[in-house]
């Protein structure tokens, strides 16, 4: 038992064995193949021949997933670890939709039917480019977060200064901070959709500070992610020397 285990291990978590590649094609184009399909189920008017296709592929990708999910928890060292992942909970939203529309037959929970969109976060387990990004991902997190934290603290103040200095000038559009929002995340984003702009002195001289802003509220995430990835190669670099040896 321990050694069917084993080889069942080597074969889901292990692309570098011919056997485990040929599972990885098989569940990246299901993969695609799914994603497809749920995009082609949107098109008004399919024929009903279509539809039934449509439904059997959705049928046949899911008890695919599914079953790749139960041998995943089953050769896990620590299931309970792999469950409660990133990918385990990626694998659990890519089929929990379709079960809980099969259950419970309520027309407000098929909202649900949207989550089949993530499967395509199922494609980042088999492709190194993708897992490389995941790994960019960790390493960087806690710059993230403060970076985040940092660009909510400039939308909020972007939206008090222009509400302040256009409320009195345009009452309708700077009602209140609230509404001054949208102006402060297009401007800081450097989108400017111009449907929201300062029309006094005070307010276009502060939209250009913003925009001074902005531009490093762009930028800096690309320079985290550039540097996240460097690493990752590095110690993908590493893991492979290690298996090589």
């Amino acid at each position: 038992m321990h050694l069917f285990r084993y080889k069942l291990r080597e074969i889901i978590e292990d692309n570098s064995r011919i056997e485990g590649k040929i599972f990885d094609y098989v569940i990246q184009s299901l993969i695609l193949l799914s994603l497809v399909s749920f995009s082609v189920d949107t098109l008004p008017g399919n024929p009903d021949t279509l539809n039934v296709a449509l439904r059997i592929i959705e049928v046949v990708c899911v008890v695919v997933f599914s079953i790749e999910y139960v041998l995943r928890i089953y050769v896990a060292q620590k299931p309970f670890k792999y469950i409660f992942s990133f990918y385990g909970l990626i694998d659990l939203i890519a089929i929990l939709p379709f079960y809980i529309s099969r259950t419970i037959d309520l027309r407000s929970l098929r909202i649900f039917r949207v989550f089949r969109i993530f499967r395509a976060l199922k494609l980042i387990r088999y492709n190194r480019a993708l897992r490389r990004f995941h790994i960019a991902f960790r390493i960087i997190r806690e710059e993230l977060i403060l970076f985040a934290i940092l660009s909510a603290i400039m939308i909020f103040l972007s939206a008090s200064g222009i509400y302040f200095f256009e409320n009195k000038a345009q009452p309708e559009l700077f009602r209140s901070i609230f509404h001054s929002l949208w102006w402060a995340v297009v401007t800081l984003t450097t989108v400017g959709y111009g449907d929201v702009y300062p029309v006094t002195v005070g307010g276009k001289i502060f939209t250009f500070f913003v925009l001074v802003v902005g531009i490093g509220i762009v930028t800096v995430p690309a320079g985290l992610v550039a540097s996240g990835l460097s690493k990752a190669r590095q110690i993908e670099q590493e893991e492979t020397g290690k298996k090589k040896a």
